[in-house]
């Protein structure tokens, strides 16, 4: 028979099981072994799973709280570059016309497609302006701006109904 000094130091959880410390309170005679419990073996594995999750967790969340915080900034240094009206155009006669034009709706579009955003821009007028792309996608305040120096350049022309 093995000592059981020599099992301790080879085989830990073989001499716990052997000495009857592995959970199970039946006894058992010295060098019988039995199986430990599953979730004694288990649990620092847990342990370790549950850790590893939580860092995860908290990562994840820092990187979405990073990525909220920097597009908030995106779109405060956008809304600020077009925050003054060119040519003395003011917000109340820009209203008034996107009320009458798309009910003040930046999104609409017209029926047959001509027309998009807020002002009801076609697509070459938004050019003309520095307008790149759909009026209709563009941000309320990039509209507002771009109205405004259509304005500022053509007066009320633009709209002949609204303006």
């Amino acid at each position: 028979m093995i000592p059981l000094i020599v099992v301790a130091l080879a085989f830990p959880a073989l001499a716990l099981a052997s000495t009857g410390a592995g959970g199970d309170s039946s006894g058992g005679a010295v060098g019988e072994a039995r199986p430990l419990e599953r979730a004694g073996l288990y649990r620092p594995a847990e342990r370790f799973r549950h850790v590893v999750e939580t860092v995860a967790e908290r990562n994840a969340a820092a990187r979405a709280a990073r990525r909220l915080a920097r597009a908030r900034r995106q779109a405060r240094e956008e809304r600020e570059r077009y925050e003054d009206l060119p040519g003395g155009v003011t917000i109340e006669t820009l209203t008034a016309i996107a009320a009458c034009e798309s009910g003040g709706d930046p999104t609409v579009v017209s029926a047959d497609g001509s027309y998009r955003g807020k002002y009801q821009f076609s697509f070459s007028t938004w050019a003309t302006v520095g307008g790149a792309g759909d009026p209709a996608a563009a941000p309320e305040h990039e509209q507002d701006y771009r109205a405004a120096l259509l304005y500022a350049r053509s007066g009320s022309s633009p709209w002949p109904v609204c303006g």
